[in-house]
């Protein structure tokens, strides 16, 4: 098994309790379709599991492949710099099939961003810092694809549908 490297630290997109016994990390591409169908399962996994579980997404843009992974990445964390991180990424796995510079543009007025704002973020070097560090973290980890999944910080290596997750997730409660 491999281990996550670096650990969850205050960089981290995170949803849930810091104190959550339970912490599910994503390496996930928003282009990715797989990604997408993750996204409900971890959704379903959140009501299933409430305060027992927090959840850490880490870009990891598939850019040889998906050729708009790349910016929708810098748009989620451009909204995060205005606290809307969750709302964009929400949007862009429900949008994930129209993910080029217009319709990009168009989800951020759409959440509410202040674009004047948005487009200075975008365009920050800082922006492609963070997602260039999940990526290398990932390859750290023994990240290879989207999604990939890690539970306390091991590989998750078993089924990624919602039954497959959540008996890892209960195996790790009962430790």
């Amino acid at each position: 098994m491999s281990d996550l490297h670096p650990p969850v630290n205050q960089h981290d997109h995170t949803q849930g309790p810091t104190d959550a016994p339970i912490t599910l990390v994503e390496y996930a591409d928003f282009q990715c379709p797989y990604c997408g169908q993750a996204d409900g399962i971890v959704k379903e996994l959140q009501q299933r599991l409430g305060d027992k579980l927090r959840f850490v997404f880490r870009e990891f843009p598939l850019t040889d492949i998906h050729e708009h992974a790349l910016h929708a990445a810098q748009v989620a964390e451009s909204a995060g710099a205005q606290g809307k991180f969750w709302p964009m990424h929400d949007y862009l796995f429900e949008h994930q099939r129209k993910l080029d510079d217009r319709h990009l543009m168009q989800y951020a007025q759409e959440i509410g961003l202040d674009m004047e704002q948005f487009t200075q973020a975008v365009n920050d070097d800082s922006l492609i810092e963070h997602i260039q560090a999940d990526l290398e973290s990932g390859e750290r980890s023994g990240v290879h694809g989207t999604p990939t999944f890690f539970i306390n910080g091991k590989l998750f290596q078993g089924s990624w549908d919602v039954d497959g997750l959540q008996a890892a997730l209960e195996a790790e409660l009962g430790r």
